[in-house]
């Protein structure tokens, strides 16, 4: 359990964590590199005088009688002894390594380490407890097998320290002063940085309720700009959302108007005195049809409105569109007997390759429908002339499209109008058909949710009637078109 974790994070503060977090971490790493620094800058003038003091002291090396001599001089001596603050060492020993002159105790250089003649070296030793630094140098002496003398100089490190010490608190002070404004620049710099937030924030509040107009992605930073964008885009399928439901509820009342006034009217006509028992049948007979006209056009509606609202919130699952178009073709075929039309099913049987299509079968099954009931609706028919209806689902597994197709012997769909058809509530012109306009709308709007392309043409093209044949043209099933 995350007993330190806050409900809701600060943008503000969690930036400012990420920009002075690293800030104060690398200070102190800043500090101790400005020491090692200021340690070699310290070690240099020092270094140098030790090296100095050690060729000096070399050149008195000599050879008297056969034996290496060193005599240090007064003024010598006293140079080597001029510092208060460290005290200065010297040792000169013979090629047998007896002393000559100076120090006995310093420490010698490292046995396994080559003599290299006139060149000066530097190391770091301990003499009584005390850190010191060395310089040393191997002198040739005028002697037999050529015997090699040793002079050593060394010195206390406490100037260095003290020089070092000083470098430091001369990087250090400005730094104690620095960071504490540059906490502060950095704090401002923030706020000033997320002022848009806050602008873009209180354009947002001051908008009406009413106002799902886009925000202006312009004024805001470049890094805000995908967030407006997706705002925008919500406030745009929300009005969407919105006039989908005031059209469905404009439509619902002027819908529902005609067959609520008739039933109203009938329901009058019913009521009046000196009616007879036929002129109330005849009443009554027209109250079912009108009642039955505005069950089918509340069913319609209600059908849309799930159509449209369904969008990304549809359920896909394999649906096998011959198996759906079948089973609604056998409910149809009472109604299509009542007006002696010839309704049947000729295509792929259901189960068969490339039948099968991602979707929402409850959805799929309205569009079937919708396209038979149109066609019943709409093609003429009589005991002597039946008219023929017929639904087909053809798989074309190589072109990975799946086509349902519902042709009828009807007197077909005129250019001009095939794309009016579409619209909610147009009925075409000249024809008796009882609808309410809703049902090829309620088509399109699943097909298109099924990434789908409706069209409809001639059945029976140069022929009278023409018929109309319309076409759903549907996206195969990856599986299925992989598995091909």
């Amino acid at each position: 359990m995350k007993i330190f974790q806050r409900e809701q994070r600060s943008l503000f503060g969690e930036i400012l964590d990420w920009m002075l977090t690293p800030l104060l971490l690398l200070w102190p790493v800043s500090l101790a590199l400005t020491w090692l620094v200021a340690q070699g800058i310290a070690n240099k003038p020092f270094d140098r005088a030790l090296e100095y003091n050690a060729h000096a002291l070399a050149q008195l090396v000599t050879v008297q009688k056969g034996k290496p001599h060193f005599n240090l001089p007064q003024p010598a001596s006293e140079i080597l002894r001029a510092d208060d603050s460290d005290t200065v060492y010297y040792q000169v020993t013979g090629p047998r390594g007896d002393l000559l002159s100076g120090e006995r105790e310093l420490p010698l250089p490292p046995e396994d380490e080559l003599p290299t003649i006139g060149e000066v070296r530097l190391r770091d030793a301990e003499l009584r407890g005390l850190e010191i630094r060395m310089a040393y140098i191997w002198v040739r002496l005028p002697l037999p097998d050529a015997p090699l003398a040793l002079v050593q100089v060394a010195e206390t490190r406490e100037k260095r320290s003290v020089l070092a010490t000083e470098i430091i608190k001369g990087v250090m002070v400005p730094q104690f002063v620095i960071l504490p404004l540059a906490v502060l620049l950095v704090w401002l710099a923030l706020a000033r940085g997320i002022q848009p937030l806050n602008q873009l924030e209180e354009r947002i509040r001051a908008r009406d309720p009413g106002d799902l107009s886009p925000l202006d992605h312009h004024t805001v930073p470049l890094e805000v700009a995908p967030l407006v964008d997706s705002v925008n885009d919500l406030l745009q399928r929300l009005n969407d959302s919105l006039a989908t439901q005031k059209r469905f509820l404009a439509d619902a009342a002027h819908q529902l108007k005609t067959p609520l006034a008739g039933l109203r009217m009938q329901a009058d006509l019913a009521q009046r005195e000196g009616t007879s028992t036929e002129e109330l049948k005849r009443s009554l007979q027209q109250i079912g049809r009108s009642s039955i006209r505005a069950t089918h056009t509340v069913n319609q509606l209600l059908a849309l409105a799930r159509a449209e609202s369904s969008g990304a919130q549809m359920a896909l699952i394999p649906c096998d569109l011959a198996r759906l178009t079948v089973e609604v073709v056998r409910d149809s075929v009472p109604r299509a007997l009542d007006k002696h039309i010839d309704l049947g099913y000729d295509g792929a049987e259901p189960g068969s390759p490339g039948v099968w299509l991602d979707g929402n079968p409850t959805l799929l099954k309205e569009l079937v429908r919708n396209l038979v009931d149109n066609a019943i609706n709409y093609t003429p028919s009589s005991a002597d002339k039946p008219g023929v209806i017929t639904a087909r689902v053809l798989a074309d597994t190589f072109g990975r499209i799946l086509l349902l197709q519902v042709e009828d012997s009807g007197p077909g769909v005129p250019e001009g109008e095939r794309e009016l058809i579409f619209l909610p509530f147009y009925r075409a012109l000249g024809t008796d058909a009882d609808g309410s306009g809703l049902g090829l709308p309620i088509v399109r709007e699943i097909a298109r949710q099924h990434s789908a392309e409706v069209t409809v043409e001639d059945a029976h093209p140069g022929q009278q009637p023409p018929g109309a044949c319309f076409t759903v043209r549907f996206p195969a099933r990856e599986a299925e078109t992989e598995a091909v």
